[in-house]
This record gives C-alpha cells, sequence and structure tokens, in this order.
C-alpha cells in the first residue's frame, strides 16, 4: 500500500505516519517511510540513532549533478537528464532501524519550489520510483503543498491522509488539500482529525469537512512529554488501531 500523509504544518502528519509505520511492522509488512518535509524530523519521531549522520537526498549535490548529467548544481542548468538513475538509491541510502526504513528528501534550495532544477527532477524521480516499488508499504510524509508528488506518481499513489486539528484554520487548510489531492488524482482520501480535546472538536470537524474521517485521535499527554519521540499509551493504541484496520480493510 502507498500512503502519503499531509496536512498543516505541525497538525500531526509525522505522528500519524509513525504510529502506521508500527503498525504495518507489526502485521509483519515491510516498511518504507519517505520524508518530504523540509523539516526532516522523522529519524527523532521514531528513535533513529545518530541523526544527525541521516543526510537529505537534496543535499547530496554530487550525486545529483553526476545522474542528471550536469557538471555542477551551483550554476543554473538549462539542459540536463530528466529521467536519472535512481533505482539503487533506496538500499544505498535508506537507514533502517527496528525493521523501518527511513530515506529523507530535504529541501531544494530554489527560488520557486516547483522549479524544473536538476534538484527536483531527481527527487521527483526517486519517489516515482518508490511508490512503484512491488512488496513494500510505502508512507509518504508531505508537506502541506506536497510539491513533489507529480501526476503521474500520484496516480500510484492509493491513499490521502489529510490530518487536521479542530480550528477554522485547520479546517480550511484541509480543504484546500483535499482539492489539491483530487486535482492529483489520488483516488482515495480520508480526513484524520487530530490533537481532539472534547466532543466539540469533533463535531466541528464533522459539521465543517462532512463524514470522510478514517479516524479521531486525542490531544495526547503521553506524546508532549516524550519530546518528540513516538509512543504508543493505552488510549493511542486504540486510536490508532481503529484507522490502521480501516486502512488495511481498503488495501484488501
Amino acid at each position: 500500500m502507498k500512503i502519503a500523509v499531509t496536512g498543516k504544518g505541525g497538525a500531526g502528519k509525522t505522528t500519524l505516519a509513525s504510529a502506521l509505520a508500527l503498525e504495518f511492522k507489526e502485521q509483519g509488512k515491510q516498511v518504507i517511510i519517505v520524508d518530504c518535509d523540509p523539516d526532516a524530523n522523522f529519524s527523532i519521531c521514531l528513535g533513529f540513532p545518530l541523526e544527525e549522520e541521516i543526510v537529505p537526498i537534496s543535499e547530496m549535490k554530487q550525486l545529483i549533478a553526476e545522474r542528471t548529467e550536469v557538471e555542477s548544481l551551483d550554476t543554473p542548468s538549462t539542459f540536463f537528464k530528466i529521467n536519472p538513475k535512481v533505482d539503487d538509491i533506496p538500499d544505498k541510502f535508506c537507514k533502517i532501524h527496528n525493521g523501518i526504513k527511513l530515506i529523507v528528501m530535504g529541501k531544494v534550495s530554489k527560488a520557486g519550489s516547483g522549479c524544473m532544477c536538476p534538484e527536483n527532477t531527481f527527487i521527483k524521480r526517486l519517489i516515482s520510483h518508490l511508490v512503484l516499488r512491488k512488496n513494500e508499504v510505502v508512507i509518504l510524509d508531505m508537506v502541506a503543498g506536497s510539491e513533489h508528488l507529480g501526476r503521474a506518481t500520484a496516480a500510484n499513489v492509493d491513499v490521502a491522509l489529510i490530518v487536521v486539528e479542530p480550528t477554522q484554520l485547520g479546517v480550511v487548510t484541509a480543504g484546500r488539500i483535499k482539492s489539491l489531492v483530487k486535482e492529483l488524482g489520488i483516488r482515495m482520501s480520508f480526513f484524520v482529525g487530530n490533537k481532539i480535546e472534547s466532543e466539540q472538536d469533533r463535531d466541528f470537524l464533522l459539521k465543517n469537512l462532512g463524514n470522510e474521517f478514517l479516524g479521531f485521535i486525542h490531544l495526547s499527554e503521553s506524546l508532549q512529554a516524550n519530546r518528540g519521540v513516538f509512543k504508543f499509551d493505552d488510549n493511542l493504541k486504540v486510536e490508532f488501531d481503529e484507522i490502521f484496520n480501516k486502512l488495511y480493510t481498503l488495501s484488501n
């Protein structure tokens, strides 16, 4: 199954994606997480050791230059290879911890995030390759605009999960992302309500976004106390099990 997790910054994308990775791993699935968020905090959330040694793909300038056949990424290039070789990248650069693979894409430091440049071209090509890989659950932790998710790639994503907080800004942003996901051609998309403190919060989201929710996650003191490292508590386990079981049903 190929899953894109998106939402407003700070809504809880990484928390949801981490929980799903652990759930799929418990089921014996091979899991690879693709961290497309410039903040790149998955390694912390899942307790990867030596976090500072994880080099984002976008910072591997010599590799990208060689694969896109340009002399240097420091000077603008009009001509470069648009289908660079990427099939060996996951095995070479994925980090593995507790059976979960992680690859960090990083940020392309160019004016205009959607630029047609060797770095963006390489990353988009790599994401497309990962989405098409067989026998793996691929979880994409996307920035809100899903800038690296082109239409051809999106067509092979099974489901998009849009994480939303119970605020007016949250529902407006989630609605916009829902429209973008539909335009990209992702076949299924659902909301996941996060940081729910009351029945009123849940009702607010349902009233504003309808019934397309896969589940709701309460505002967890234990998650806050863990300083960014994800761990299930009993209540979280119940809530994430419900979300996971619905996803697992969809995949079968």
